[in-house]
């Protein structure tokens, strides 16, 4: 027999892995955070591929199914999770509404983080008048409540997908913006900024090719906790009838159309509710697992 333990590639150290590999396996050895993970991919999942997830079309109504129990409780397995006041199957416009939901919260987010990013790293480095405006109009924005302030835009611009996504966009920057501005001015005093500096980099190449890329961990984890807020957001905007309008479905409206019923037929606001619970909650607890695996302060 072969002996071939001296060809086979010695296991790489610890210390041989790079800052993104160490964290990753931080991260995949939190099993809550890992089970969270799989809850928000499930979602994600069933958000793309809903036409093929949903068991009946989330628009198809028939008031013969009107406020009809999950299966469990005397109504048809067809829809295991009973049907709303119009007789649409709640299982197929929770798979729809999930779509709504996710969407806004990544587009929000996304949008928001970039502005903020650029906002952030100018006011940071450049300093001066850049950073009073700036500063200034960060200030103004985080005196309004942010559902508040979203209200009133919504009420401006009237309801709406595209209206939802620019009203949340408004505020949502201010939040990246002040973490990065926070860690540019610390970061534009190391060494690494000044040797970049002295060798006649421009202010552009520092700020994008020097400063972002060790500034970015922090911002990833709150872009992910944010995602949980703009996803509460919006179905509070739903709620109110400000958001997507029907009979497009959303979390938020289908709770709004279960309150009238909440004695006699529960379930038409306790599924989108619990839906909005356990994503939020999964999402919130994998951005605290991103947080433990990846932040250096942390770590140190």
């Amino acid at each position: 027999m072969t002996d071939d333990t001296a060809t086979r590639p010695a296991p790489r150290s610890h210390d041989a892995l790079s800052p993104f590999e160490l964290g990753l396996a931080r991260f995949l050895e939190n099993r809550l955070a890992v089970a969270s993970a799989v809850v928000v991919v499930l979602f994600v999942a069933a958000a793309i591929f809903a036409p093929w997830v949903a068991p009946h079309d989330p628009d198809e109504a028939d008031l013969f199914r009107r406020l009809q129990p999950p299966a469990w409780l005397g109504g048809e397995w067809a829809h295991p999770l009973g049907c709303d006041g119009l007789g649409r199957d709640i299982v197929s416009r929770l798979v729809y509404g999930s779509r709504v939901s996710i969407l806004v919260g990544v587009l929000v987010v996304a949008i928001a983080t970039a502005v903020g990013i650029l906002a952030g790293l100018a006011a940071g480095y450049l300093g001066g008048l850049v950073d009073r405006l700036v500063s200034g109009l960060v200030d103004v924005l985080l005196g309004f409540p942010y559902l508040i302030f979203a209200i009133g835009l919504m009420a401006m611009m009237g309801p709406g997908f595209q209206n939802i996504i620019l009203a949340l966009v408004y505020k949502e920057w201010v939040v990246p913006c002040r973490i990065v501005r926070g860690e540019t001015l610390v970061a534009r005093e190391l060494e690494y900024v000044e040797a970049a500096r002295s060798l006649g980099a421009s202010g552009r190449h520092i700020m994008l090719r020097e400063i972002l890329p060790n500034i970015v961990s922090p911002v990833v984890v709150v872009a992910t906790v944010r995602i949980a807020q703009v996803i509460i957001l919006e179905a509070s905007l739903s709620f109110l009838g400000l958001g997507v309008q029907p009979p497009t479905a959303s979390w938020g409206s289908m709770v709004a159309d279960g309150r009238e019923f909440l004695i006699d037929a529960w379930w038409v606001s306790t599924f989108p509710g619990l839906a909005i619970l356990v994503l939020v909650l999964a999402i919130n607890i994998v951005s605290q697992g991103l947080r433990d695996a990846f932040d250096p302060r942390i770590q140190a």
